[in-house]
């Protein structure tokens, strides 16, 4: 079966909106081991929306249209799809009580242009959406079938997961169990994973093993095994994990949705240890990352912005002559710890540009480390990118260091 994918706005064309939708829709589609050739973009122009459907309707057996399912006026796909059919559109009174209840839940009324969410295409079936005012749409035609969704992310993401993939695999006959296993990692590149994992690669198809590159939060290996039931495909995949981290060790730092900060907070938690940062050039992107995580407050004591050299002196009391070395990163590691009361202190100090600093390069990065009966330690790395990409790097880069010394220590 070949399933492609339409998205509908002109703010993706102009560029005001990137479409990371389609590219989700079609991880999912390649997960359900369902075919798809072709992504496409359109304007909100009813004509050359309908002209599109229409074309790749002549090619695929299925189409996603995302987006166009909103109350106004350039908001068209409900139209285009009809017009695609030859039929009217027909206002559905269930669906207008049941918007109109979401209205009244938020004390709230209804406004009119809110009624053309209640338009669905003569023939058509509606798919639910529990979490926002946009109904989808499943409209079958001449053998073919047209799916219609939010382009609001979290509401078709949804969507496609509870409605789109499983009408698609009984279309195919198919009643398979689709299981994703996700290995995050930091630290190599993704030519060097390839390498390092390239036999196993090849030897497999059920699990399939794919690599993600996922920027600044490093590269996924995914595993993905589809089978008859649940059970069956987990047994396929817990085998092939357990070579896969056999190989890659502590290169791996997380699980499907883990994070960084989550497996950090975790192994302080489990020690009872509490943390303190101190930051130079992220100027607290790692505390915000670490205090992002609901329950974050039993571990984290707080970061230090310590953005300016008389800051580093005054408050951490550091004395390094240079701010860019590994003695500074040390006496801001321990000055965290001391100042802010934690068991554990971390330090970052670099330059992310544009200039150099103290004779060091753009780019160059010290992390420091205090642990609980050890002396500080620093370790320094040598980070590319623009200035925004060094900074981000530098936040991730100093929690898997946290992360790997307390695995050592385990």
């Amino acid at each position: 079966m070949k399933v492609d994918v339409l998205a509908v706005g002109t703010e993706l064309l102009l560029g005001q909106i990137v479409d990371t939708n389609s590219s989700w829709i079609g991880e999912q589609l390649a997960s359900a081991g369902i075919d798809t050739y072709e992504h496409r973009k359109i304007g909100d122009n009813l004509d050359r929306v309908v002209r599109c459907i229409e074309s790749m309707l002549e090619t695929a057996d299925a189409v996603i249209i995302c987006g166009g399912l909103g109350p106004t006026p350039d908001d068209l796909t409900r139209e285009a799809i009809a017009q695609v059919m030859g039929v009217p559109l027909e206002r559905r009174e269930d669906l207008v009580d049941w918007i109109a209840s979401l209205f009244g839940g938020r004390g709230r009324q209804m406004p009119e242009n809110n009624l053309r969410q209640a338009d669905v295409p003569v023939g058509g079936d509606v798919l639910p959406n529990p979490i926002g005012t946009a109904p989808g749409l499943k409209c079958e035609f001449n053998g073919r079938v047209i799916y219609a969704v939010p382009g609001v992310p979290y509401e078709m993401q949804r969507m496609v997961n509870e409605h789109v993939i499983p009408d698609l695999l009984e279309r195919t006959g198919e009643r398979a169990v689709i299981l994703n296993r996700s290995l995050k990692t930091w630290g190599a590149s993704e030519s060097g994973l390839a390498e390092m994992i390239a036999r196993q690669v090849d030897d497999q198809s059920n699990p399939s093993i794919a690599f993600l590159a996922r920027g600044i939060e490093g590269i996924v290996v995914r595993l993905t095994a589809k089978a008859a039931t649940f059970d069956d495909a987990a047994a396929l995949i817990a085998p092939e994990e357990a070579k896969l981290r056999s190989t890659l060790g502590d290169l791996i730092f997380a699980v499907d949705d883990e994070t960084m900060e989550e497996a950090v907070l975790s192994r302080l938690g489990a020690r009872g240890w509490t943390l303190g940062i101190a930051e130079s050039l992220t100027g607290g992107l790692v505390g915000s990352r670490i205090a992002g995580i609901p329950g974050a407050s039993k571990t984290f004591r707080g970061t230090i912005g310590s953005y300016a050299t008389e800051v580093k002196r005054s408050l951490l009391g550091v004395t390094a002559e240079h701010v860019v070395s590994a003695e500074c990163a040390k006496e801001m590691a321990e000055g965290a710890r001391r100042v802010l009361g934690a068991d554990v202190g971390i330090s970052v100090t670099g330059v992310a540009g544009p200039d150099s600093q103290d004779g060091a390069p753009v780019g160059t990065v010290w992390f420091g480390l205090a642990l609980p009966g050890l002396p500080a330690e620093a370790v320094t790395t040598r980070l590319p990118g623009d200035r925004e990409r060094i900074r981000q790097f530098s936040t991730i880069s100093l929690m898997n260091l946290l992360r790997m010394r307390l695995d050592a220590l385990a």
